[in-house]
């Protein structure tokens, strides 16, 4: 009796211990048990705390809806939430700190400056016009011997040029010799033959005069009253013989220049102004001239003379520079590069010349609105100097403007695409071959040659932030789709021309055709 008594004992003990464990195992997971539903209703009420905005373009058009829609083809407008504004919505560039790091990206304030201007021009050294001599006898004669007898050649005043041979000259120094003769002998005659063999002979030293012989010579002709057969004629001025026509027993004839002398001890700079500058120069104006032939060196001179006619092939003004030259190193004939002085303006709001965009048709700055956003803003500029701009409108002082990296910016892209591609994702940032362009893969469909478009079933384009899609597209040029064939698997390049027209630049093949999405 006392086995199967103490058999159902301990089968009893043995019940009773797992009912108690059992009891406290619920027990205890009733109070530390996370309920099944709990994490979705906590995602819930994350996703409720989120405020949307507005939904947006799928496209990336500048178009945006407070209630959800679809565009033209049939694609959801993206819903934006509270601190994903994109730059279309904003009108705002957002660059996350890790790519402002990248990109080298500068700012510098806007700030009152003076603009120091100069206006720069290319010019060329000229001979100073009233420097310049022609020397032609006013008698005919014929040239007995030159003393002067090579172009280029330095002479002073009063040297001797040529020896010249003239009947008119000899005529004229026998009269001369015969009436100063008469005038001795008539010392004691009445008045009246005294005077008029004064005037006979005071007639022919007038007309030695004016043939331009020398006062020595006319003096050693009065002294001796002998006519002399030759005659040497002298330099008026000094300078360089810049031209020679006399030749040793040629005959030339009263007026016939035989040589040409400059002097260049004073010279002429002409500069070509641009037309939009002549308003700022002024006469006296002081200007910097820099010649080739002399690297380093700078000659200063002096606005003389602006020109007033404009030439309509250049749109320039010709203005006048005088500079001395000593040593003669400014050479006729030689260019030079000038930089005329402007006077200053006051303090103006400047920027970097490097922080504005020009575009030809626009011109844009990027300011910094806060850490990581950008706006782009259309300015109109005034005076400029080498370093620094003047903003009449879309700047203020003080406002950070971007003066490094905004280079990133293709010239040739509207500035929308080009901004674009700041805003693709970074974890999954697809390479670009340069400029604005994107970039995707996809399967070829249907092609119109006739139109330049194809139809293309591609995946996802990251940097537009679009979902897979069969969409048209324009092509930039006909040969692109020279090689195509509905079907064939691509990855290809493409661009926005202008809103809404997407334009591919380049095919490449694919490795393996893309899944079709709709």
């Amino acid at each position: 009796m006392k086995g199967p008594i103490l058999a159902a004992g301990v089968v009893a003990i043995a019940a009773l211990a797992a009912g108690g464990g059992y009891w406290i195992g619920n027990r205890n997971a009733g109070e530390h048990a996370i309920p099944a539903s709990a994490p979705a209703n906590n995602a819930q009420a994350a996703k409720k705390e989120r405020k949307l905005l507005y939904y947006r373009n799928p496209m990336g058009l500048p178009d945006t809806s407070p209630v959800p829609k679809k565009d033209p083809m049939g694609m959801d407008y993206i819903p934006v939430y509270e601190g994903e504004e994109e730059s279309s919505g904003t009108g705002q560039i957002r660059i996350s700190t890790e790519k402002i790091q990248k990109l080298g990206v500068r700012t510098e304030k806007a700030s009152l400056k003076p603009i120091d201007r100069a206006v720069r021009a290319a010019g060329r050294v000229e001979a100073d016009e009233r420097r310049t001599y022609t020397i032609s006898p006013k008698f005919e004669g014929y040239v007995e011997r030159l003393h002067v007898n090579a172009t280029g050649q330095l002479i002073a005043k009063g040297q001797p040029l040529f020896e010249v041979y003239s009947p008119e000259l000899v005529s004229a120094q026998r009269e001369y010799a015969i009436a100063a003769q008469g005038m001795q002998s008539l010392k004691g005659a009445d008045s009246d033959a005294q005077a008029g063999m004064k005037q006979l002979a005071e007639s022919s030293l007038l007309r030695l005069k004016n043939w331009d012989i020398s006062d020595e010579q006319i003096r050693l002709l009065a002294r001796t009253g002998e006519a002399k057969r030759t005659m040497t004629f002298r330099s008026p001025v000094s300078g360089i013989v810049t031209e020679k026509k006399a030749v040793q027993g040629m005959r030339f004839m009263p007026g016939e220049m035989l040589y040409q002398v400059t002097d260049l001890s004073t010279v002429w700079v002409l500069a070509d102004v641009f037309e939009q500058d002549i308003g700022l120069l002024k006469p006296r104006a002081k200007a910097r001239v820099a010649i080739n032939a002399y690297p380093g060196k700078e000659f200063e001179g002096t606005v003389t003379y602006v020109y007033p006619t404009l030439q309509a092939e250049t749109r320039t003004v010709q203005v006048r520079l005088e500079l001395p030259n000593p040593g003669g190193l400014l050479k006729p004939g030689m260019f030079a590069d000038v930089e005329l002085a402007v006077d200053s303006t006051g303090n103006r709001v400047t920027v970097p010349v490097s922080a504005v965009i020009d575009s030809g048709t626009r011109r844009i700055v990027l300011v910094q609105a806060r850490e990581g956003r950008f706006e782009p803003r259309e300015v109109k500029l005034g005076a400029r100097s080498s370093d620094y701009v003047e903003v009449l409108e879309g700047v203020q002082e003080g406002e950070d403007v971007v003066v490094a990296a905004n280079f990133l910016i293709d010239a040739e892209s509207n500035l929308k695409a080009a901004l674009g591609s700041f805003n693709a994702p970074q974890a999954k940032e697809t390479p670009k071959s340069g400029g604005a362009g994107h970039q995707a893969e996809g399967t070829i469909g249907e092609i119109d040659a006739a139109a330049g478009t194809v139809s293309i079933t591609h995946g996802p384009v990251d940097s537009l932030k679009w979902p897979p899609m069969t969409m048209t597209f324009h092509v930039a040029n006909s040969a692109l789709l020279k090689n195509m064939k509905p079907g064939n698997p691509v990855r290809f390049e493409f661009v926005e021309r202008q809103p809404g027209e997407w334009v591919i630049t380049k095919f490449q093949p694919a490795a393996a055709p893309h899944a079709a999405h709709r």
